[in-house]
């Protein structure tokens, strides 16, 4: 059995050395702030005491975070092995872990309960969470993740409210439940502890999304990532986040370069990791201008591939259908539908009533069967938090879907669906679209109040994007 020591909330931990827990506890924090090299500490840890189980376990779910499944296998396997001698608390956490990397987000999130209720400061278990919640289905299992997280964490609260991490994982969960107040309040705790924490900036920058603030949300971002010497990988997702600021302000050369710079595959990390920004972008790019895409699809079709073949979250595959639809990429969208279809004719009810019909109506929307996607899409929306992931990610379906309404001519409820976005939060793109749902309805007075609106809104844009130029020319009408 391993000597021990302790971490820096005095729980026990399984090694002697207390250089390869300064190695593990610096890890540790650089993992739950989204800085760079955790997996260089755990490495270091490992060196330090090859027999630290829990070094190895961290380890193994940074490489799961990373999508490099057949690396975290090995590691956590290795984890496993040494895991006979340690604590309770330590061979729980590596358990979750491991449930976690063998596809099993029901058992993972299930012994996180249980292990939260006796351990609740156990940082890396509140992350798991947090990424097995944001799977939706395909994680925690949940239909309606967002309360049930938000639920979590109310229960370690009282021993946590100190915790940097732990404020913005809660703060994360506020916004996410639309109680955004209180979600910035937590952020800003825990960047006044912890400034260089990208959890909790992110919390901030959709707080600043849920408001409809891209003008404060740019400012506050763009300034944030100046000084955060940040990973690929967490710079890619903030810098995704800048460029729908940018998008929403109708600077489009801006964002371009944003993406040219900091998003697209070809020049940061090329892994699944960074599908979803780099997909959800594009198409975005591409609906909104009504054209061809102004960036290369290929190198996001690349890494977008393995979903065709293989088994996935369902966020992962919608965006894969993404890239697959704006790219043209006709086999790979066969095969990831046949592949769906063959899983809900199985059993798989989670496949037959959103995924697949979800991916079918991106298809259709990219064949220009507006009326067909409407079809397939709109039973789906009322259930699309079980795809998982944030409301800012899944605003693409939404507005896919609101684009389909427009252009197959179901104007009422383009319109219906627009109202219920504009009450909850401003956004100048709604009211732009709000005008073409009027005008195409012959209600010229309210379409030019719409118009003048969005104008007012879109002063910082550019003149020539194909957005503004539309706007101006449906003002002349």
């Amino acid at each position: 059995m391993p000597d021990r020591t302790q971490d820096r909330f005095g729980m026990t931990l399984s090694t002697s050395s207390t250089a390869s827990v300064d190695a593990w506890q610096d890890g540790i924090d650089r993992l739950l702030s989204q800085n760079h090299g955790p997996d260089l500490k755990f490495q270091e840890a490992i060196d330090l005491d090859e027999g630290f189980a829990l070094a190895h376990g961290c380890l193994a779910y940074w490489y799961q975070q990373r999508a490099r499944p057949e690396e975290a296998r090995e590691t956590i396997k290795q984890a496993l092995a040494l895991a006979s001698g340690v604590t309770r608390r330590e061979r729980q956490q590596i358990e979750a872990v491991s449930y976690w990397i063998k596809g099993q987000g029901r058992d993972s999130i299930a012994l996180i309960k249980v292990h939260l209720a006796e351990f609740p400061r156990d940082g890396l278990l509140l992350r798991l969470a947090h990424r097995l919640y944001m799977l939706g289905c395909s994680g925690a299992g949940s239909p309606n993740f967002p309360p049930e997280y938000l639920a979590l964490l109310k229960g370690v609260e009282p021993h946590c409210s100190d915790d940097w991490a732990f404020l913005a994982e809660y703060a994360f969960a506020h916004h996410e439940t639309g109680q955004l107040d209180k979600a910035m309040e937590l952020a800003q705790r825990s960047l006044d502890i912890n400034p260089t924490n990208a959890v909790a900036c992110h919390s901030m920058t959709h707080v600043h999304f849920e408001r409809g603030d891209a003008s404060g949300g740019e400012d506050f971002l763009d300034a944030w990532l100046r000084s955060f010497d940040a990973p690929a990988s967490s710079y890619v997702h903030l810098s995704w986040h800048l460029a729908l600021f940018e998008l929403a302000q109708g600077k489009y050369q801006e964002t371009l370069d944003r993406y040219e710079k900091y998003i697209r595959p070809s020049v940061v990390a090329k892994s699944m990791s960074t599908l979803n920004d780099s997909a959800s972008l594009m198409w975005r790019l591409q609906m909104y201008c009504g054209g061809p895409a102004p960036k290369p699809w290929e190198e996001v079709l690349t890494i977008a591939a393995p979903a065709a073949e293989r088994p996935g979250a369902a966020f992962r595959d919608a965006h894969a259908a993404l890239a697959f639809a704006g790219g043209g990429d006709h086999e790979a969208m066969a095969k990831i539908t046949s592949r769906l279809r063959k899983s809900a004719e199985e059993g798989n009810s989670f496949a037959r009533e959103v995924v697949l019909p979800l991916v079918q109506g991106i298809e259709a929307f990219a064949n220009e069967d507006y009326t067909e996607s409407v079809r397939l899409m709109e039973p789906v929306f009322p259930q699309l938090v079980r795809v998982g992931g944030s409301h800012a990610q899944r605003e693409v379906f939404e507005d896919t879907m609101l684009e389909a309404y427009i252009r197959a001519e179901q104007f009422e409820k383009a319109e219906d669906m627009l109202r219920g976005r504009l009450k909850q939060r401003e956004s100048v793109r709604d009211n732009f679209w709000m005008g073409r749902v009027q005008s195409a309805q012959g209600q010229s007075n309210q379409a030019h109040s719409s118009f003048n609106e969005a104008t007012k809104g879109w002063e910082a844009a550019d003149s020539t994007a194909p957005e503004i130029v539309a706007l101006n020319n449906l003002m002349e009408v």
